[in-house]
């Protein structure tokens, strides 16, 4: 096995016996990248130097007996996390000249955890979009077809896993930007619950719905990653105080017991939504064929408000990154227009030049609906609803454990097919966004292939807080099902 083609656990096995060296696997991850990302396009900067270094501190700390959990393991960030002394753009030219001072919470514990990051990744701007399609800097595509989009907004964090520039990545997920590139993808994408990792230095586009997660190869690397970055924060008030087990536990939990008296949910209002492609729902069907054949019962659930979520969403998203992104004003920091001779004029250029279309659009829908006037008709009532999903999700896992579902409608769709429709564009997130309405945890684990050989992921959602039966039974999924070896075209 070539060193790039390591999972974090095989990496971490090899680096604790001293078979290889992490000066060598971060080489071999670099001379990746150089080869290949002007293809995919997965990385907004590259931080060469600063890894080699940090690979070379790794192998000290091996050589003295003093590994932590992530030593020598090469990483890479979403664009949208703060990270100490390497310029972090979110994607938008607006903060194309910001060096943050400090780490982010989850950045922190991966640096703790002796990892070593290699850079950082390409996004939707702000996390504004599902197709990494509307970055400031370029357009990411998917590894297993240069001509489809990877999904989004963590389309870069998903590319550069599946292309193997990385051995595991950090994204972030507002309403399905972990799970769905995951899918599109066909890695590894998991959204913990709210709360279950700190936001601390993670750049808000909507702070009531953000929550960062691992993408990775394999459950096992997702588990991994989620250790390490879970816990409690006193720098972040939504932080959660909630007891943290060892989630990798669930994987020896289901080699020991396998996941014989689990249930699994099947929510009707999903496997009936138009535009539901055949063979997402074929892969679905598999999938929940072979969940049966592991002892799983399978119990039809009902999810009432399911077509309300996403105009909920798109009211109560754009309303929270309206407040969010005013900060960004030309004042204090990122770009400023130095044409404009008045200070409103320069409000405004810095704004319109600095911004993308896809961020001004939803701006403008969050501050209408915020205005006097509308502020009960759009944003109280999209609140309701919010309250009415989670209650949905409430009572539909008083009878279950989990709940399967697809997780896009359909496969990667081809790059600039959707980018004049924004409604289209919206609709395809619209089995991921419960999950953050509800704040509860999800994950996208690869269960199969489109006939045009792009690869297509199923949806386990559970409780608040009990990522430990999600884990297990994707863990389970993910044991089962045998996929294709992973070949690229171009690469």
């Amino acid at each position: 096995m070539k060193l790039h083609e390591l999972t974090i656990a095989e990496a971490r096995q090899l680096l604790l016996d001293k078979k290889i060296s992490s000066v060598e696997l971060t080489r071999a991850f670099l001379d990746r990248i150089d080869a290949f990302d002007d293809r995919i396009g997965a990385y907004i900067t590259v931080d060469e130097g600063p890894a080699l270094e940090q690979a070379r501190q790794a192998d000290d700390a091996i050589s003295k007996g003093e590994a932590s959990v992530l030593t020598g393991i090469p990483l890479a960030l979403k664009d949208l996390l703060c990270t100490k002394g390497v310029k972090t753009t979110c994607g938008s030219e607006i903060l194309d000249n910001f060096v943050p001072l400090y780490d982010g919470t989850a950045v922190a514990k991966l640096k703790a955890g002796g990892a070593i990051l290699l850079g950082k990744t390409n996004l939707d701007e702000f996390g504004m979009g599902s197709s990494t399609e509307n970055s400031s800097y370029k357009v990411t595509t998917n590894p297993w077809n240069p001509n489809h989009v990877p999904g989004g907004s963590s389309g870069g964090s998903a590319a550069a896993v599946s292309a193997q520039f990385c051995c595991g990545s950090l994204g972030t997920d507002t309403g399905g930007s972990i799970r769905q590139p995951a899918s599109h993808c066909g890695v590894v994408g998991l959204k913990p619950t709210y709360g279950r990792v700190s936001r601390f230095g993670l750049v808000s586009y909507a702070s009531s719905l953000d929550q960062i997660g691992p993408i990775t190869r394999d459950v096992t690397d997702a588990a991994l990653l989620l250790n390490v970055i879970v816990g409690n924060d006193p720098m972040d008030s939504t932080s959660a105080r909630e007891a943290v087990p060892d989630f990798t536990r669930a994987l020896a939990q289901f080699d020991r017991e396998g996941l014989k008296g689990m249930t699994a949910g099947i929510p009707k209002e999903y496997l009936s939504q138009e535009g539901l492609d055949p063979e997402v729902r074929q892969v679905f069907d598999s999938a929940r064929n072979v969940f049966e054949d592991l002892g799983v019962e399978m119990k039809e659930i009902s999810l009432p408000h399911t077509d309300y979520v996403v105009a909920a969403y798109y009211i109560i998203a754009p309303c929270e990154a309206s407040s969010n992104l005013a900060r960004f004003d030309g004042v204090k920091y990122g770009y400023r227009d130095f044409s404009s001779d008045d200070l409103i004029r320069m409000y405004k250029q810095t704004k319109s030049k600095g911004f993308g279309p896809e961020v001004q659009r939803r701006i403008i829908i969050g501050t209408y609906s915020l205005s006097a006037g509308y502020y009960d008709a759009y944003y109280g009532r999209a609140s309701k609803v919010r309250t009415l999903i989670m209650k949905d999700f409430a009572t539909a896992f008083q009878g279950c454990d989990f709940i399967l579902s697809p997780v896009a409608p359909a496969p990667a769709f081809k790059i600039g097919e959707n980018s004049d429709d924004p409604l289209t564009m919206y609709l395809s997130d619209i089995f991921t966004l419960s999950a953050n309405m509800a704040g509860i945890p999800g994950m996208s684990v690869p269960a199969g292939f489109s006939s045009q050989g792009l690869p297509i992921g199923v949806q386990l959602m559970g409780k608040r807080f009990d990522e430990f039966s999600v884990l297990k039974a994707g863990y389970g999924l993910e044991q089962t099902v045998v996929l294709l070896e992973k070949k690229f075209p171009i690469l």
